[in-house]
């Protein structure tokens, strides 16, 4: 009797582990890296319901993972620092295409462009009129930033580049409250600010792309492709597509990115 009460203990453990191990594997835990365009604790407030949906919509649990600033992301990006979805833009979601054979996803529909805008009267002068002046913007290797390099490619043509905004809007208040005479800034922003003059605006990329690492499961990279597509039907997701200005993602391809990672070469740490 006590060998068979032993037997239907040990047969019951048995089956409890084996339930919380089926459990574990359903529900994997997946990192997604966000390009740090917001403060950390913003980032984790407007990508939450993303994480939340993602991991209703697939089975698996996602977990945000934020950088403190651009030089941060970047060196994590360098030392492959684990990452198994990430949303960046262009340069970036090309550089983890090429070197570290990530697979595109989705991007967003808007595709993106920088502009360089003003609040001092520069005359027909264009870029050459603020040489001398200072611009805000993100940090290197944020994209508003390196296209300002390229704006300015003569080192000894350069006007003060002040790298200390916490956000692209946060890049215009430094405008208005005399910190600086212009700002790098997406061009969606600037269509908010009018009375900013604008100054030049850069080419056009693809819009911001989220992108899986090839050591995601086939399946769950496709499922996590299908949800996103998806994501501008959901009702209760709608909050975050508002927050990021962003009407629906639509698919991606490597080709659309192709050559975007050159223009992180002259960056410390690129190979």
């Amino acid at each position: 009797m006590r060998l068979h009460c032993k037997s239907s203990v040990r047969a019951a453990v048995a089956v409890l582990l084996a339930s919380v191990a089926t459990t574990s594997l359903q529900a994997a835990d997946y990192t997604f890296r966000i390009e740090p365009a917001y403060p950390a604790e913003r980032t984790a407030e407007i990508y939450a319901p993303l994480m939340t949906y993602l991991s209703k919509a697939t089975g698996q649990h996602f977990t945000l993972v934020t950088a403190r600033n651009y030089h941060f992301y970047w060196r994590d990006i360098q030392n492959k620092v684990k990452t198994d979805f990430s949303f960046d833009e262009a340069h970036l979601a090309d550089y983890r295409i090429e070197k570290q054979q990530f697979e595109p996803l989705v991007h967003t529909a808007e595709p993106t462009s920088y502009t360089l805008v003003s609040n001092i009267d520069i005359g027909n002068k264009g870029t050459q009129g603020l040489v001398g002046h200072t611009i805000v913007t993100m940090g290197a290797p944020s994209l508003g930033y390196a296209l300002l390099l390229q704006f300015y490619p003569n080192p000894i043509l350069q006007p003060d580049i002040a790298t200390t905004a916490t956000s692209w809007r946060d890049a215009t208040d430094r405008v208005f409250a005399g910190e600086a005479d212009a700002a790098m800034i997406p061009t969606s922003l600037k269509d908010q600010f009018p009375n900013l003059t604008p100054v030049k605006a850069s080419r056009t990329f693809p819009g911001q792309c989220i992108t899986a690492s090839p050591d995601v499961p086939a399946d769950l990279r496709a499922k996590v492709k299908d949800a996103l597509l998806k994501l501008d039907t959901d009702a209760d997701a709608s909050r975050l597509l508002f927050e990021l200005g962003v009407t629906r993602f639509v698919p991606a391809s490597a080709k659309e990115y192709a050559g975007d990672e050159q223009m992180l070469k002259s960056f410390i740490g690129y190979k």
